[in-house]
């Protein structure tokens, strides 16, 4: 279960005393403790130990020729240090009866791509899964249809997939005709194909805007994410429509493309405090571009919150490691992900006992995560005078 966000401040407050801040600093740390329960390693305490990151783990779990020597020694170094038991890769390798699933995911953001795999990783160790983890990057070249192709031709069934590549019917077309099913994460659309996991991202970015506008804010900045990314619409029409519930006119100057990366972010905070009047706040469409905006806020002299308000979303590790840390929408990735892999087991095996699969949606709980980077703008106004 999510631990419960400690309950907003009255918006009159123009900043949070260090009671309250230590108050909400218990709500940022209750994910931190919970860790695993079973005093087994998990591949992130491998991946730690090794010195390497998850992935990394993975494919030498896999025995993917591309890991070099010595990172592949330190790895296996580790697993025979902590007694890690690593998916029973042997057996799968050795041709057994272990489900194979392909996770592909097609996302910039480190900090998110962190969060996705753990939690992917650590559910198919659990499910006695052998996970195929595949970065696809088009805007680089890479075809994500060719790539399936080619997992559906080394047996492949069982595929976990994020958008855009989960939006892309002819991909979902060409996994279901060999047989196969998709746990979507986070998807624009139902897939139909198997199950999709998912948070509400409009109403999502409409609760972020409506605390924002709460705290007195009007000229409320948004950098939009990925336009190939439905997400980033639904979050960009939740914004808009808190605006006009609350009667505040929608500056178009003020609503900034970006694609969920740093550098994007820190384009688009540039063009928005170019603006005249600038904003008193800004809203990002992740915690990347977030910090990406506190960044050149900082360049340009203004401090966060006093300055300028800068929220974020998704609640990744990077929300809580600049300063100041990052108010944001915590959304569950590594829950998402670890639901997606259990699902894509429990459907594969029901598919090879000839049960009929059903599509399953299920949506995920987000919460407002209040920490240091949001004020009330009246301490914009007493430092301009």
């Amino acid at each position: 279960m999510v631990a419960q966000a400690k309950p907003l401040p009255p918006a009159r407050h123009s900043a949070r005393t260090p009671a309250e801040s230590r108050g909400l600093e218990k709500t940022v740390n209750t994910r931190k403790a919970k860790g695993r329960q079973s005093g087994q390693p998990t591949i992130s305490d491998v991946a730690r130990e090794a010195q390497c990151s998850p992935m990394t783990v993975s494919r030498v779990i896999n025995n993917e020729a591309s890991v070099r020597g010595s990172t592949r020694d330190a790895v296996l170094a580790a697993i025979e240090k902590l007694n890690y038991s690593p998916n029973r890769a042997a057996r799968s390798l050795a041709g057994g009866e272990q489900l194979r699933i392909a996770l592909l995911f097609d996302n910039p953001s480190s900090s998110y791509l962190a969060e996705f795999l753990m939690g992917s990783l650590e559910e198919a160790n659990r499910n006695d899964t052998q996970l195929i983890v595949q970065g696809v990057n088009e805007e680089e070249g890479d075809d994500g249809k060719q790539l399936i192709g080619k997992l559906v031709e080394a047996g492949i069934r069982g595929f976990i997939l994020p958008p855009p590549l989960c939006d892309d019917q002819s991909v979902l077309d060409l996994i279901v005709q060999n047989g196969g099913i998709v746990v979507a994460v986070g998807p624009g659309v139902a897939s139909g194909t198997g199950a999709e996991v998912l948070i509400d991202d409009y109403q999502a970015a409409y609760d972020m805007t409506s605390h924002i506008i709460g705290l007195g804010h009007k000229r409320i900045g948004f950098i939009i994410g990925n336009p190939e990314q439905v997400a980033a619409s639904r979050r960009l029409n939740g914004y808009r429509a808190a605006m006009e519930n609350a009667g505040l006119e929608t500056d178009d100057r003020l609503i900034v493309q970006g694609r969920f990366t740093y550098r994007s972010g820190m384009d688009a905070a540039e063009r928005l405090l170019a603006v005249d009047p600038r904003p008193t706040a800004i809203f990002a469409s992740n915690d990347d571009m977030a910090a990406a905006t506190v960044a050149v806020a900082h360049r340009r002299h203004l401090d966060v919150p006093s300055d300028i308000t800068v929220c974020g979303f998704d609640d990744t590790d990077l929300a809580s490691s600049i300063w100041p840390e990052l108010t944001t929408i915590r959304q569950p990735i590594r829950e998402m992900t670890a639901w997606a892999v259990s699902t894509a087991a429990r459907l594969l095996r029901a598919k090879k006992q000839g049960e009929k699969v059903v599509q399953e949606t299920k949506f995920m709980p987000y919460q407002l995560i209040r920490r240091a980077s949001d004020a009330a703008p009246s301490l914009v106004a007493e430092k301009r005078k």
